[in-house]
């Protein structure tokens, strides 16, 4: 019988922050016209996180800060020129990974428009590990 989850205790972490759509100017291509202007891609962030403390103290010091983690990632790829959509994600989960000390993370890169007929196309990457200690 199950008498509430006041004992209950969790080894893993289902916790979740997210961004989505993200959408930020940037040089981004292989080819050389594509060298010589900004395009928009778009960010999408899933990032493994424990909400108890910051839902117990109602206070922004103890969260994941996603606006933090927006200006930074903004700041990152306005001011890139990558090639690769492949390149970019990596370098975004490696700022979002050690800079924010998150465990683990989903990140989907989109480059809009980039094929015609399709809406987007990208990656989606994980790095990390999602259960907690």
């Amino acid at each position: 019988m199950n008498a509430g989850c006041a004992g209950m205790t969790t080894t893993s972490m289902a916790d979740t922050v997210f961004i989505e759509d993200l959408r930020i100017e940037t040089v981004i291509g292989i080819y050389d016209w594509e060298r010589k202007i900004r395009q928009v891609v778009a960010l999408d962030l899933e990032m493994a996180f424990d909400n108890r403390k910051p839902a117990a103290s109602d206070r922004i010091e103890d969260t994941l800060d996603y606006k933090a983690v927006s200006k930074r990632l903004i700041a990152f790829v306005e001011g890139s020129h990558f090639e690769l959509v492949e390149t970019l994600a990596e370098r975004c989960a490696e700022i979002v990974l050690s800079e924010f000390k998150v465990p683990w993370l989903r990140l989907k890169l989109a480059k809009p428009g980039a094929v015609r007929g399709s809406k987007s196309v990208g990656v989606v990457i994980e790095r990390g590990t999602k259960s907690a200690a």
